[in-house]
C-alpha cells in the first residue's frame, strides 16, 4: 500500500516529540514493503527554531541515522492535493497541521473514495484548548487515531468523529536500544523540555530537590529553559546540556545510571493513561526508570516491575538511592522494562494495529457498498 502522511515535521524534533513516533512508524512501514511519502510545511516552527539556533548540523545526523526517510516540503497556498493523493491508499493527517490543510484534504476525500483518510491526535489540546480541535473539519475523514483511550472518548463524546481508535505511541527499537557502555558521565540524566510551566512544581519535587539532597551527578537536556530555570538547575548542582537531537538519546542513556519520567500536568490530571513517548524510549534503551505519578488506567506497564513509580519527594530519593546502590537490582529493573517494550510497545506493534484498522475500514466500506440481493419470488 501507499501511505501519504502529513505531519508538522519529520526532520526536526526541536520541541516536537511527535517526530520520534513518525520516524519509527515510517521506518516500519518501509521495512514491510509499503510505500511512504511524508509531507511537512516549508515554514514549520520546529525546523525554523532549529535553524534559528544554528543547530542545522543536527540535520546531517538525522540523515545519517535515517537514510531511508525523506521529507517533502509544501506551501499550502499552491499545494496540489489531487496530484499528491492520486495513487494513495492510506492518508494520515496529524493534528499539528493547519486547519485549512485538513479541510482541503477532507474535501478531496469527499470527491474520491480510493483511499482511507485518518486524523491523528497526539496532544492534550482536546482538553486544554478544545476550541482549536473543534476547528478541524473532519466530516469526510474515515476516523481518528487517538494516543490514549481517554482522548478517544473525548472525540466520541463531543461528536468530533464517529469512529475513533486508541493508538498509543511506542518506541522505535531500531534506534532506541541498549548501546555498549561508553565512559560513565554521571548518575542521572533527564531529557525533556521546560514545558510552559506545565510541570515546574513537579520538576522541583521529583528531580531538582532529590538530586541536590543526594548529591548526584546529574544532567538535563532540553529547550525553552528560561533564565530562572537555568538558575534553579545551577543551584541544585545539575548540568544543563541544551538541546539534544533525539537520535542521540540512546548514546546518552548508555553513559548514565538512571533516568526519570515527570509527566506534564495536563496529562496527569485530564488525560490519564497517556505517558507520552519518552518513557517508551527510555525503557527500550535499557536504562532504569523512576516515574513521578501518573495513572496507568490502560495497564500499559506493570509499575514496580517495569519501572518504579513514586508519589513523593521522599519516595523519589529512596528509589534513586536503591538503583544507584544496588547494581543487580538496577539491571533487573532495566531488563524488565525493556522486555515490556519488546512484548507490547514497539513501532512494529503499532503498525500491526494500523494495518488492522485499515483492514477494518476496508471491510466496513465493502459491506456498505455491497449490492443487496433481491428476495426470491415465490
Amino acid at each position: 500500500m501507499k501511505f501519504v502522511l502529513f505531519y508538522h515535521s519529520l526532520i526536526s524534533d526541536w520541541n516536537h516529540g511527535n517526530a520520534h513516533f513518525l520516524r519509527g512508524i515510517a521506518t516500519e512501514l518501509l521495512l514491510r514493503g509499503h510505500r511512504v511519502e511524508i509531507y511537512e510545511p516549508t515554514d514549520g516552527w520546529s525546523l525554523r527554531n532549529l535553524r534559528t539556533e544554528r543547530l542545522s548540523d543536527s540535520l546531517m545526523g538525522f540523515f545519517k541515522t535515517y537514510p531511508h526517510l525523506l521529507s517533502r516540503f509544501y506551501q499550502l497556498e499552491n499545494f496540489d492535493v489531487g496530484a499528491v493523493l492520486a495513487d494513495a491508499d492510506v492518508v494520515i493527517v496529524h493534528e499539528w497541521n493547519d486547519p485549512a490543510l485538513v479541510k482541503k484534504i477532507g474535501r478531496h476525500r469527499a470527491r474520491s473514495n480510493h483511499y482511507l483518510l485518518l486524523f491523528h491526535d497526539t496532544h492534550h489540546r482536546a482538553v486544554t484548548d478544545p476550541e482549536s480541535i473543534a476547528r478541524y473539519d473532519l466530516e469526510h475523514f474515515d476516523g481518528v487515531l487517538a494516543f490514549g483511550k481517554v482522548l478517544r472518548d473525548i472525540y466520541l463524546d463531543r461528536g468530533w468523529a464517529a469512529r475513533v481508535w486508541t493508538w498509543h505511541e511506542a518506541a522505535d527499537t531500531h534506534v532506541f536500544r541498549p548501546l555498549p557502555g561508553g565512559p560513565e558521565e554521571g548518575d542521572l540524566v533527564w531529557i525533556g523540555n521546560w514545558g510552559d510551566d506545565e510541570r515546574t512544581h513537579e520538576l522541583k519535587q521529583y528531580l531538582f530537590d532529590p538530586v541536590e539532597t543526594l548529591g548526584l551527578r546529574a544532567r538535563v537536556y532540553g529547550v525553552r529553559y528560561p533564565e530562572r530555570a537555568l538558575q534553579v538547575l545551577s543551584a541544585a548542582g545539575i548540568e544543563y546540556g541544551g538541546w539534544l537531537p533525539n537520535y542521540e538519546v540512546p548514546r546518552i542513556f548508555a553513559r548514565f545510571r538512571l533516568t526519570v519520567h515527570i509527566p506534564r500536568r495536563p496529562y496527569r490530571r485530564a488525560l490519564p493513561g497517556i505517558p507520552t513517548i519518552r518513557p517508551f524510549e527510555a525503557l527500550a534503551c535499557g536504562i532504569p526508570l523512576v516515574s513521578a505519578p501518573w495513572d496507568d488506567v490502560e495497564n500499559l506497564f506493570t509499575p514496580g516491575r517495569d519501572f518504579l513509580m513514586v508519589h513523593s519527594r521522599r519516595e523519589m530519593e529512596e528509589a534513586m538511592a536503591a538503583i544507584l546502590h544496588d547494581r543487580k537490582f538496577a539491571r533487573t529493573l532495566a531488563d524488565q522494562g525493556r522486555t515490556a517494550i519488546l512484548r507490547r510497545h514497539t513501532c512494529a506493534h503499532r503498525v500491526d494495529e494500523l494495518i488492522g484498522i485499515c483492514r477494518e475500514l476496508r471491510l466496513s466500506r465493502f459491506a456498505e457498498h455491497r449490492p443487496r440481493k433481491e428476495p426470491a419470488v415465490t
